[in-house]
C-alpha cells in the first residue's frame, strides 16, 4: 500500500478514473473508429456500411470534425445522419462508395465550412445540398458525374468560389468522360431575374404591387422572401414570373427589403426590392432634463421622411445657438425613429419653462411639452415685506405678514438688550472716574475734613 501512496506514483482512485474514462470513451465511440473529444475518424478499410453515431449522443455537439476513408460500403448520406453534430466544421468522405447526399443532409450543420467529398462514386449532386452553408472549402474531383443540367452548377461557379476545380469530370451519354469545364449541355441556362422597380414607395395604411419576372432553362421558379415582413401579403405566381402585393402597410416594414428568387437546376439570381413606407410623425418620448456632459431634455420621434424638428421656449420659438442646439444620437427600428436631446450648455433661471417639441413633415405634425427647471431665480431666496401686502403666499407656506410680526419682535428684544448693556456701561465708567479721582485727593480716602477757624495769637 505504500508504494500507492507514494508521492509521485498515482493513487488507486487516479488509476480507476482513468480507467473509467477509456471505458466510457470506449462505449461513447462508433464502432470500427477512433474519437478524441472532437474528432471521430473512420479510416479502417470496408468496416463501416453507414454514417457514424456516437453511442453517447449527448456529446456529439463537441465534435468540430469527422473523417471517413476507405469505406467500399459506405453510400449514402441521409437528412438524419449529420443533424446530431450541430458544431461540425469539416467534414472529410474520401476514397469510399459514397453514391447519394440528401438534399437536407447538411439543414442543422450550420459551423460546417469545409466538405471534402472526392475519389467517390456520386453520379450527380444538386446545388441545394450546400446552399445555406458558409463554405470556404467544397472539393468534388474524380466522382463519376453524369453530364447533365443537374451539375451545371459546379462549372458555372466563378473560378474564385469555394469549389475546388481540379480533377472535374463527367460522363457523357456515349460514357465518354470530358472535363466538366468543357462540358455542353443545350437548354441549360442559368435564371435572370428582373423586377418592375427597385424601390417601392407606399403610404403607411396604403396597398401596393411588385412585379417580378425571370428567364432561364429549365424554366426557373420564382419566390418572393416574406418572412420580415409585418404588412399582410398576398403573392400570386404565373407563367415566368410572380405578382407580391402588400396590404395595410405598416410603418414597421419601412426600409425592409424584399427578396425576389429566380431558380433552376442550374443555380438562382436573386434580385432586391427596397420598402419605402412613408407615414406623418409621431413624438413617442419627451422626457424632464437630465445632466450628462450637457443638460439634456431627451426625445424620440418617428417619421418618414424625416421629420423637421422645432423648438419652443414658453411659447416662444427657439432658435438654435452654441448655448442650446438640438441633436440626434440614434436612429432605430429601420431608420424610422430617431432619439435625441435639446442639448443646453450651462443654462439659467432664464432657461427655466416650459418647452415645446414641433416635428412635421408632408404628412402631418405631432407637438409634446414638457417643464424644465435648471436653476433658482435669485429673488426665490429672499421676501419683501409691507404693509401694502396682506397675506401674500411665500415659500414653505409662511406668509409676509408672519415675517413682518417676527421682524418687530425681534427688533424690541434687540433696544432692550441694547438698553441694559448702555446702563452697565455707564455705571462702570461713573465708577472708574470716582475711584481715579479719590485715590489721587489730598484729603485721602477717608472722607472729607471739616474746616473751623482758628483764632490767631496775637
Amino acid at each position: 500500500m505504500g508504494l500507492w501512496k507514494g508521492g509521485h506514483g498515482p493513487t488507486i482512485t487516479t488509476t480507476c478514473w482513468i480507467f473509467l474514462g477509456l471505458f466510457w470513451r470506449a462505449l461513447a465511440c462508433p464502432d470500427f473508429c477512433t474519437c478524441n473529444s472532437t474528432r471521430i475518424s473512420c479510416d479502417k478499410p470496408m468496416r463501416i456500411g453507414s454514417f457514424p453515431v456516437l453511442k453517447d449522443i449527448s456529446h456529439a455537439a463537441n465534435i468540430t470534425e469527422i473523417y471517413i476513408a476507405a469505406q467500399r460500403l459506405f453510400a449514402s448520406i441521409n437528412e438524419d445522419d449529420v443533424k446530431i453534430y450541430t458544431g461540425l466544421r469539416k467534414l472529410t468522405v474520401v476514397d469510399s462508395g459514397l453514391k447519394f447526399v440528401s438534399r437536407q443532409a447538411f439543414r442543422k450543420n450550420l459551423k460546417l465550412t469545409y466538405i471534402d467529398l472526392s475519389r467517390n462514386k456520386l453520379p450527380t449532386l444538386s446545388r441545394k445540398i450546400f446552399r445555406h452553408l458558409s463554405l470556404t472549402h467544397l472539393i468534388l474531383g474524380n466522382n463519376p458525374f453524369q453530364c447533365s443540367c443537374d451539375i451545371m452548377w459546379i462549372k458555372v461557379f466563378p473560378e474564385t468560389s469555394i469549389i475546388d476545380k481540379h480533377n472535374l469530370y463527367c460522363y457523357n451519354e456515349y460514357s465518354k468522360r470530358i472535363p466538366l469545364s468543357t462540358m455542353q449541355i443545350p437548354n441549360c441556362v442559368l435564371p435572370k431575374a428582373n423586377t418592375s422597380t427597385q424601390e417601392l414607395t407606399v403610404l403607411e395604411g396604403n396597398s401596393t404591387t411588385v412585379y417580378c419576372e425571370a428567364s432561364g432553362l429549365p424554366d426557373p421558379n420564382v419566390s418572393w422572401d416574406i418572412s420580415q415582413i409585418k404588412s399582410n401579403t398576398l403573392i400570386e405566381t404565373i407563367m415566368h414570373g410572380a405578382y407580391l402585393t402588400l396590404k395595410n402597410v405598416t410603418s414597421l416594414d419601412n426600409t425592409r427589403i424584399l427578396v425576389c428568387t429566380a431558380e433552376n437546376v442550374v443555380g438562382e439570381e436573386q434580385v432586391f426590392v427596397e420598402l419605402n413606407v412613408h407615414f406623418p410623425p409621431n413624438i413617442t418620448l419627451i422626457d424632464y432634463p437630465t445632466l450628462d456632459h450637457h443638460w439634456c431634455i431627451p426625445f424620440s420621434v418617428r417619421g418618414n421622411p424625416i421629420p423637421k424638428l422645432q423648438w419652443f421656449h414658453d411659447g416662444t420659438e427657439l432658435g438654435e445657438t452654441e448655448f442650446i442646439w438640438s441633436k440626434i444620437h440614434e436612429s432605430s427600428n429601420n431608420m424610422s425613429e430617431h432619439h435625441g436631446c435639446l442639448q443646453l450648455d450651462s443654462p439659467t433661471h432664464l432657461n427655466n419653462g416650459i418647452y415645446t417639441l414641433s416635428a412635421e413633415n408632408e404628412y402631418g405634425k405631432d407637438e409634446r411639452t414638457v417643464t424644465a427647471h435648471f436653476m433658482k431665480n435669485p429673488g426665490d431666496d429672499y421676501e419683501t415685506t409691507s404693509n401694502d401686502i396682506g397675506g401674500t403666499s411665500t415659500d414653505n407656506g409662511v406668509t409676509s405678514t408672519d415675517v413682518s410680526n417676527g421682524g418687530n419682535e425681534d427688533s424690541i428684544t434687540v433696544y432692550v438688550v441694547v438698553g441694559i448693556a448702555a446702563l452697565v456701561c455707564t455705571g462702570l465708567v461713573i465708577m472708574l472716574i470716582i475711584l481715579k479721582f479719590g485715590r489721587h485727593s489730598k484729603f485721602g480716602l477717608k472722607g472729607f475734613v471739616l474746616f473751623h477757624s482758628v483764632p490767631l495769637d496775637g
